[in-house]
C-alpha cells in the first residue's frame, strides 16, 4: 500500500480468519464491525470490541484472528501523516470515524475517486488523533505452560479452577506457578485471570449481550459480583461506562 492512508475490509464467514504474525511500516488500525478481533504482539494480546478498535505502530510484529461472522476494516497509516501513540493501545472509534474508514473503503483503488480520497484523508486523519486511548491488554507470555494456560481460559472465560489444580494439571507446584505468572506477565494469579475475564465482558457487553448474561457466562456467582469487578477494575459500572463510549 503506497498511499499515506489506506482502508480495506474483511468478511469472516463460516470460518475463522487467521492472520500469522506479521509486521507492515504503516500504522495499523483495526476497526471492529461485527464480532470480534483479537491481536496479539509481544508480550501483549489485546481484544476489541464491537465498534472499537486497537492501534499498532508500524513495525511492531502482530498476529490477528477475526471470529467466525466477524467483520472488520484495517486502516493504514503512514508514520508522517499524523501523530498516533508509538505503543499498542485500544482506541475508541467516533461514529464520524467510523463512516469515514468505511468510506474510504469505498473510494479505494478508483483514480476517478483520488481527489475525493484525498478530502478523506484530511478529515479522516483530523478525527482519528482526536480519539480516546485506553491500555487495556492481556500481559501474555511464550512460556509453553502459560501458553496452555491461556489457551484454555480463552477458550472457557469461566473456568474457575484455582492456581493449585492449575499447578497440578501443568505438572508443577502451586508456588512455581504463582512466581511464574508474576515473573511472566507482571500481576498475580488472581489478577492476570481476572483481567482476561474483564477484556472478554467488555466484547460481549458491547456485542448487546446483558450484564446479567455476561455475568452467568463468566461463572460470577451473582450479577452484584460481576458489576462490582467491573466497578473496581474500570472506575464505573458496566451500564455507565458503555453509555459513555456509544
Amino acid at each position: 500500500m503506497q498511499a499515506r492512508v489506506a482502508a480495506v475490509r474483511i468478511h469472516a464467514h463460516a470460518l475463522a480468519e487467521e492472520l500469522p504474525t506479521h509486521q507492515h511500516r504503516q500504522g495499523q488500525l483495526a476497526m471492529v464491525l461485527r464480532g470480534t478481533v483479537t491481536c496479539e504482539v509481544p508480550g501483549a494480546l489485546w481484544m476489541a470490541p464491537l465498534h472499537g478498535g486497537f492501534w499498532i505502530p508500524g513495525g511492531v510484529p502482530h498476529s490477528l484472528r477475526v471470529s467466525r461472522g466477524g467483520n472488520v476494516c484495517f486502516l493504514f497509516v503512514e508514520d508522517a501523516a499524523a501523530v498516533m501513540p508509538p505503543t499498542c493501545c485500544a482506541l475508541g472509534i467516533s461514529p464520524l470515524l467510523r463512516e469515514l474508514i468505511l468510506r474510504l473503503v469505498v473510494v479505494a483503488g478508483d483514480p476517478q475517486c483520488e481527489p475525493r480520497a484525498q478530502r478523506l484523508h484530511a478529515v479522516l486523519l483530523d478525527e482519528l488523533v482526536r480519539m480516546p486511548t485506553e491500555a487495556l491488554y492481556l500481559p501474555v507470555s511464550e512460556e509453553p505452560r502459560l501458553r496452555r494456560l491461556l489457551d484454555a481460559l480463552m477458550r472457557d472465560p469461566s473456568d474457575r479452577t484455582t492456581a493449585a489444580q492449575w499447578a497440578s494439571r501443568l505438572a508443577m507446584s502451586e508456588r512455581t506457578l504463582t512466581r511464574l505468572v508474576q515473573l511472566e506477565t507482571g500481576m498475580s494469579f488472581g489478577r492476570w485471570s481476572q483481567r482476561l475475564r474483564l477484556i472478554v465482558a467488555l466484547q460481549w457487553l458491547t456485542s448487546g449481550l446483558s450484564v446479567q448474561q455476561v455475568a452467568n457466562d463468566l461463572g460470577y456467582d451473582s450479577v452484584s459480583a460481576f458489576i462490582a469487578m467491573f466497578r473496581k477494575a474500570m472506575g464505573q459500572p458496566p451500564a455507565r461506562y458503555l453509555a459513555q463510549r456509544r
